[in-house]
């Protein structure tokens, strides 16, 4: 079935756009009516943090980590991470579908942001919670600008993945991994700088990782992750074994690949 959260998040932001309001006031009310309807998140500053800079360096490269304070457990664990950012085109940057498999549910990638801008992180607990905490950024111009990459090289290595272990395998310990795939994730709002054309969008839909056969960690993906995705999560394994990430993107490209975790890899 085909997701109707993108099209009722546009409703509710282009009625929002409408209205009179102050220049300065976030989009987040119209967001997270959308979003979560009927429900209030509650203040998360106890369970999360979230981490970006209040300066960017980059704006179509702006590094965000959301840290868990607390362990993923059976009996309670974040479910689901939810990045927004506020006055992006597309303000769900993408949503981290956890378990307690991850350990720890703290997540980092890199992100657009298109102009100032407030920055939610919404956690969906398993026992039904909802909680949110936000950082002001400083950044324009991320989903625009032109990408790192011209269209043949970025089209000629579409699809390749790397990951990178960034803690020795410990097996019954959370071990902190980084995953890259390399894609242009078009925006929609770029220019070919070459014909001056519009490039369409196409962007990473999905990315689904599964270790020994059990789900570790779904990614739903938007235009407002930056070029060449890149995420870094963590997992419990009981032993070695095999990593497999599969990745689909807007335009029905399928991607598969497998990583040996341990026994020497």
């Amino acid at each position: 079935m085909v997701s109707t959260r993108p099209f009722v998040l546009a409703a509710a932001l282009a009625v929002a756009a409408a209205s009179p309001a102050p220049a300065d006031e976030s989009n987040w009310p119209s967001i997270r009516d959308a979003l979560f309807p009927n429900r209030e998140p509650k203040d998360g500053s106890s369970l999360i943090q979230l981490d970006a800079p209040y300066r960017a360096e980059d704006a179509a490269v702006v590094p965000i980590t959301v840290k868990a304070l607390v362990p993923q457990t059976p009996d309670r664990y974040v479910a689901a991470l939810h990045l927004i950012i506020d006055q992006n085109p597309a303000p769900e940057a993408a949503v981290f579908h956890l378990h307690p498999e991850n350990g720890d549910a703290t997540i980092s990638t890199r992100v657009r942001v298109n102009e100032y801008t407030s920055v939610h992180a919404v956690a969906e607990t398993s026992d039904g919670g909802l909680y949110v905490v936000d950082r002001f950024v400083k950044a324009a111009g991320g989903c625009s600008a032109p990408a790192l990459k011209d269209k043949e090289t970025a089209m000629a290595r579409l699809g390749q993945m790397r990951l990178r272990p960034e803690t020795p395998f410990t097996p019954d310990q959370p071990n902190r991994l980084h995953l890259l795939v390399s894609h242009p994730n078009y925006s929609g709002l770029q220019i070919d700088q070459l014909t001056r054309n519009w490039i369409p969008a196409d962007y990473v839909r999905s990315v689904k990782v599964s270790y020994a056969g059990k789900p570790v960690l779904e990614i739903d993906g938007d235009i407002s992750i930056s070029e060449d995705p890149s995420f870094t999560f963590d997992l419990v394994p009981r032993e070695p074994g095999q990593l497999q990430v599969v990745v689909d993107d807007s335009s029905g490209r399928h991607f598969e690949k497998s990583f040996d975790l341990g026994a020497g890899s």
